[in-house]
């Protein structure tokens, strides 16, 4: 839910590959009978937002997203509070198509374009009503999606864990002043946990803002918390003319991200997992490496981007290896691509490494940087199929 930069632009504009063209539903808006009628177009523009149809029933449904304007764009499906992210695509340039599956119940929900990357979106009711189809799940399969599911949640809820009890020793370093030493040496190592689940994170609408924006991303009177500020706060050499905060701001700040990171914690050791929301997580992690990270963007001051590189692409694979087992039944080639793209960017990455962490992101060269956008492309094309194969 970040803006994209026209580094980012470039890379999506260069990368045709990423875009998952799908087929135009022919059935009516309305119409609920058939797989036909899980199959919706999206046409997003720049000033409006075109679903084929206002309801579909309740299944694997599928819309199609392509943008008709002149700016990059994202389509949303929201729960009914237009708040919790239910499913997203992100970072759509303007004439490419991309595709977004999941799987939906009953119920009411908000589908919302975002032209631009900013604001509210183009919003509009979406229903999702009963269907008497039967799904036939074997007893192997049923299984395999227990323990991916269960699996998922564990591990989203330890990262959780993490980052609050880094968040914590963050903070109280923080405030001190007269460590901020200490303070720069962990900041990377606490991201990292956020880094990690950062799409669960991000799911809340309300508290993403206040965590993580990015000064470059501020709309008109957007009030600026969170990560990121502190960060400038530390790494004050690349700000020019900056006044620093004072003791009480710094507690203010740092207190405030203390309370949020208690509250998402609080919201994620409730949750439960899909496998169309674990498999579109591992792809909604590679979105974010691909239009943050590769760019340089996401930590500005510190260009500490590696290791939070390193974090989307762990929770990635870890998203990945959970619905591999049902993949490998499904579609076996895609598996063993998948799983081939992965090593070859680790491989990448794993070349940055220091004692310390990684090297800084302004130490790298221009090939090096090159070489991990291209492998990012490489694997987000087929993890972009993954979500409608491991619902096939």
């Amino acid at each position: 839910m970040k803006r994209l930069s026209w580094l980012a632009a470039a890379l999506l504009v260069a990368a045709p590959a990423l875009a998952a063209c799908g087929t135009e539903s022919t059935k009516p808006s309305g119409d609920s009978g058939g797989d036909d009628a899980r199959a919706l177009t999206v046409a997003s523009s720049d000033d409006a937002c075109e679903v084929s149809a206002t309801e579909a029933p309740a299944g694997t449904i599928s819309f199609d997203v392509t943008n008709t304007g002149s700016q990059v764009t994202e389509f949303y499906l929201l729960a009914e509070d237009g708040l919790r992210i239910v499913a997203e695509v992100e970072n759509i340039g303007p004439n490419i198509t991309r595709a977004l599956t999941a799987s939906v119940p009953a119920g009411t929900y908000v589908t919302a374009c975002k032209p631009g990357m900013t604001g509210d979106g183009i919003r509009a009711e979406f229903t999702v009503t009963e269907s008497d189809e039967e799904v036939e799940v074997s007893a192997d399969e049923q299984e395999l999606v227990t323990q991916a599911q269960d699996n998922y949640a564990a591990y989203v809820q330890d990262q959780s864990d993490q980052l609050l009890v880094k968040t914590r020793e963050f903070v109280e370093l923080y405030k001190a002043g007269d460590q901020d030493d200490e303070a720069r040496a962990l900041y990377a190592d606490a991201r990292t946990h956020w880094e990690r689940i950062e799409t669960v994170a991000e799911s809340f609408g309300d508290l993403d803002p206040k965590m993580d924006a990015r000064e470059a991303d501020l709309e008109p009177g957007q009030k600026w918390t969170g990560w990121h500020l502190i960060e400038k706060d530390l790494w004050p050499a690349r700000a020019g003319k900056y006044k620093s905060l004072t003791a009480q701001e710094r507690a203010t700040y740092a207190d405030d991200l203390l309370a949020n990171t208690e509250t998402l914690d609080g919201r994620i050791q409730e949750l439960t997992f899909t496998v169309d929301q674990i498999a579109n997580g591992s792809r909604g992690l590679l979105e974010e490496v691909a239009t943050g990270k590769v760019t340089g963007e996401e930590e500005y001051w510190s260009r500490t981007d590696l290791w939070d590189f390193q974090a989307n692409v762990d929770g990635a694979k870890v998203g990945f290896d959970g619905v591999k087992p049902l993949l490998e039944q499904k579609d076996p080639e895609l598996a063993t691509e998948l799983e081939s793209r992965f090593d070859e960017l680790q491989e990448l990455l794993d070349a940055q490494r220091t004692d310390e962490g990684f090297r800084y992101y302004d130490e790298l060269s221009g090939d090096e940087i090159k070489a991990l956008s291209d492998a990012v492309n490489a694997l987000s094309e087929p993890l972009s199929r993954l979500t409608a194969a491991v619902l096939s």
